[in-house]
């Protein structure tokens, strides 16, 4: 029997005490089952402009990926310009991952409070100005320095572009929405792969054109967004702070309900992110490394290698992103860690060409995995604080995991082979499958004792951390005006466990 309503796993957490919680874990776990319509006829539920809301999500975030590897795939190239170590010129991937934090918490409360247009239009302006500033680089310090802001700027898209694509999402399509937005990521790393072997050292100045190319697009993408009102969902939040007289001090209460009551479900969230982060950096980030060092692979293999892997995770997220709005996030989410388990073995220990097909669906599973985050956090978050708490959680749980390659690589020091000359020789695939065996029984850990809401709407009428910061008085005003009606047949059918 397939169950259609949403599910608001607990939806109530703060009134259900910690034995009767635990004890609804796994049965809440239970794959509802619920009606999902054919893919492409829930694409077309979306009207034109949740399409185009969704469109300039996905290009910024492509290109925030884009203008992040544009640093991965010139190391060589930036080391002998500024006549430093390998080692040196990673701190320029470093201090982005470590700057993230900042931007969003900055960008998502200013995104909260202001709209989301504004915000996600400084943030491409920002992207144009620090990735031309790269690209005209001369010393070391500059080179930090731009790399630094850039971080603080690429932080502050993620909470803002899943907002804008999802805020105003028709309910069944968020899930296959939500997998098509993240594979964006995998997307821009395809586009650097593709343009850095079209412009670094083609021309005779370097490195640079990359940089300066990278700084072209948003220049689209802002007029893009130009072009689009702000979401339905923020107009009537907006509308409601209004109608109770004061709004930034309603923005204010709001936070405070926010953190009283969602304060243990904002660490979670963060403790959940540095799992899903550890997943795909200790899965990625030291693989090209170890199929070269340890398996021989001559630098076409591994690019190969590497695009087959990435076709793996734009798939693997668009289905599992769709799927989880039949079988649940939670059950997603730790069917895919399983199967990734499975898999660990060949995607560390084959040593020839057969790699690929690991490659391809262990990449498949991890983003396949990720694929449920956007809609999983814009669920768990308060409504008032979506962009804040969706970027923060996800930039922290980055922050956490960024040293996940030096982990790595010092363990794989442990592990020597023969050496190929003067080449020294690590097993970094058996490294790789215990580092990752650890963050897949992590992730799931938590994903079985964390929340679920699927099917939570969005719009304010529903959202009683609202009603709780303006004393029920904004809403009762937007219901009396016939705007809202928090009785409506969209609240029937709510399940409430």
């Amino acid at each position: 029997m397939r169950d259609d309503s949403p599910n608001y796993d607990v939806m109530r957490d703060s009134h259900m005490g910690i034995g009767r919680y635990l004890a609804t874990r796994l049965t809440t776990l239970k794959p509802p089952m619920a009606r999902a319509p054919n893919p492409f006829k829930l694409l077309a539920t979306l009207n034109l402009q949740q399409w185009l809301f969704f469109l300039v999500a996905f290009f910024a975030w492509s290109w925030d990926a884009f203008d992040f590897f544009t640093v991965s795939l010139t190391v060589t190239e930036l080391s002998k310009e500024f006549h430093k170590s390998t080692s040196q010129i990673t701190w320029g991937i470093t201090l982005v991952l470590m700057f993230r934090s900042v931007g969003a918490i900055i960008f998502g409360i200013a995104a909260d409070r202001y709209g989301r247009k504004w915000p996600f239009i400084v943030n491409n302006i920002l992207f144009i100005v620090l990735e031309l500033g790269t690209g005209f680089c001369n010393t070391y310090g500059q080179f930090l320095a731009c790399r630094a802001l850039f971080g603080i700027a690429m932080g502050g898209l993620y909470g803002n572009a899943a907002a804008t694509a999802l805020e105003d999402c028709p309910e069944q399509a968020r899930g296959i929405i939500s997998g098509m937005l993240q594979q964006g990521y995998a997307f821009g790393y395809l586009l650097a792969t593709v343009f850095a072997r079209a412009l670094v050292d083609t021309t005779s100045h370097g490195w640079r054109p990359l940089f300066w190319f990278g700084a072209c697009p948003p220049v689209l993408i802002i007029i893009f967004r130009l072009c689009l009102p702000e979401t339905k969902s923020y107009i009537e939040r907006d509308a409601v702070r209004k109608a109770n007289g004061n709004v930034a001090g309603t923005f204010v209460a709001e936070g405070k309900v926010a953190l009283r009551k969602h304060g243990l479900l904002l660490t979670y969230l963060v403790l959940l992110m540095a799992g899903f982060n550890f997943m795909s950096h200790g899965s990625q980030d030291l693989y090209p490394q170890m199929l070269q060092n340890q398996f021989n692979f001559s630098h076409n293999a591994v690019t190969v290698t590497q695009v087959v892997a990435n076709l793996g995770a734009m798939t693997g997220g668009t289905i599992i992103g769709y799927s989880s709005q039949i079988f649940g996030r939670r059950f997603s989410i730790i069917i895919m860690c399983l199967v990734g388990g499975i898999l660990l073995y060949p995607y560390g220990f084959t040593n020839n060409k057969r790699v690929i097909a690991a490659a391809f669906f262990e990449q498949f599973c991890v983003q396949g995995a990720w694929g449920v985050i956007p809609i999983h956090l814009m669920e768990l978050s308060p409504g008032s604080f979506r962009t804040f708490v969706v970027g923060t959680s996800y930039q922290l749980g980055n922050l956490v995991s960024s040293a996940s390659s030096t982990i790595e690589s010092t363990i794989g020091e442990r592990f020597p082979l023969p050496p190929k000359g003067e080449t020294k020789r690590y097993q970094y695939g058996k490294v790789i499958a215990i580092f990752m065996a650890c963050v897949y029984v992590y992730v799931i850990i938590l994903a079985f004792f964390g929340p679920e809401y699927r099917g939570r709407r969005f719009d304010v009428a529903h959202d009683e951390d609202m009603d709780d910061a303006t004393g029920h008085r904004g809403l009762t005003r937007i219901t009396d005006n016939g705007k809202h009606d928090r009785n409506s047949s969209d609240a029937e059918g709510i399940q409430k466990v």
